[in-house]
């Protein structure tokens, strides 16, 4: 837990300056925030909706080879998978699974900090533990949030596995930590803190990746794999039968879980197979017929909402997996169906409040 001392001493260290503010930006422990509610809405629904759907449809179970197995992998194998993507992408942002009580000791603090963190999120799992470090010449907000077993699934794999340290979880505790770190100021500055305010267009770029990388496990590594494998099939009423879920499904059910904190996203399209997937407005219809032309930058604008400023942003949904384009044209509403791999078949709208 951090020192009287500790905090104290960030008070005067990092003492606000207004030459460094941004005219609308986010504070980095919102950004923080963001992140992790994509994050953990990802794995949650990948732990309930596809791990504990197909146990209690007997049809399918997770295990740690999953891969020489021919079964799903864990929960914890998903997150670690997709924060290896985002993080090798070199956009700044990283985060990663970490635990007092870890199966890998690759998941073990790496520094006092983490285990303190650590600690601090297993009494106090209502809020992260959050510190600002130098590094390599630059300033880093570091945030560690709570583990949750949020499933039996999660449980009895830690519990029976011959290498954990600690066998008597039950759904709820907290397993361990995710960290997330974002990459602030150059040393000279001042203002360094959680309040430090991130450019909007950074942000969105770091909640994409993470949806982005969720998805590509999902698509690749999920769907893709036992499908090829002659396993097991997607399907769009998948909820009463032994199915996968979609890969946009997946994305939209998460959707669902990250907007308590103002955080929007969700899927659109010039061609989509359900009507409310269409643009709802001229910047979503500019947006999509852009990033279909020139995929490479999102489309960005910033609306005035009464006092509010919004911040939005559609980035191009690229089809990653032959299953996602034979998906869409073989499928009786849809619209287009001469997609190819790697087209772009839609966009991902993201979007939340700027101070």
């Amino acid at each position: 837990m951090k020192s009287f001392a500790f905090r104290i001493a960030l008070f005067f260290l990092f003492m606000p300056s207004p030459a460094q503010s941004l005219e609308h930006g986010v504070p980095a422990g919102l950004a923080a925030d963001f992140i992790h509610a994509v994050v953990e809405a990802g794995r949650t629904t990948y732990s309930e909706q596809v791990v504990e759907h197909l146990a209690k449809q007997n049809s399918l179970t997770a295990s740690e080879n999953w891969e020489q197995e021919k079964t799903l992998l864990l929960p914890a194998q998903f997150l670690s998978m997709s924060s290896k993507i985002s993080n090798s992408r070199g956009i700044g942002m990283k985060y990663r699974l970490l635990s007092l009580w870890p199966l890998n000791n690759h998941n073990a603090p790496r520094s006092l900090n983490e285990k303190l963190g650590l600690e601090e999120v297993v009494r106090n799992p209502g809020k992260p533990f959050t510190w600002v470090v130098p590094r390599d010449g630059r300033w880093y907000f570091e945030a560690i949030y709570p583990d949750i077993a949020v499933t039996e699934t999660c449980v009895t794999c830690h519990n029976n596995h011959p290498n954990s340290p600690k066998t008597d979880f039950k759904v709820g505790d907290v397993m361990g930590g995710i960290i997330i770190d974002l990459p602030l100021g150059r040393r000279t500055e001042k203002n360094v803190d959680e309040k430090f305010l991130l450019a909007p267009e950074v942000v969105a770029d770091y909640v994409h990746s993470v949806l982005e990388s969720d998805r590509t496990v999902y698509a690749q590594h999920v769907v893709n794999r036992l499908e090829e494998q002659g396993i097991l099939h997607s399907k769009e009423k998948w909820e009463n039968d032994k199915a996968l879920m979609l890969p946009a499904q997946f994305l939209l059910n998460s959707a669902v879980k990250s907007k308590r904190l103002g955080l929007d996203y969700r899927l659109i399209s010039l061609y989509p197979i359900n009507p409310q997937n269409r643009p709802a407005n001229e910047f979503e219809q500019d947006g999509l017929e852009s990033v279909e032309v020139h995929p490479i930058r999102p489309y960005i604008k910033h609306s005035k909402v009464g006092r509010k400023t919004y911040f939005q942003a559609i980035y191009p949904d690229i089809a990653v997996t032959r299953g996602c384009v034979n998906c869409h044209n073989g499928h009786p509403n849809s619209p287009k169906k001469d997609f190819a791999l790697d087209d772009v078949m839609g966009g991902i709208l993201v979007s939340f409040q700027v101070q």
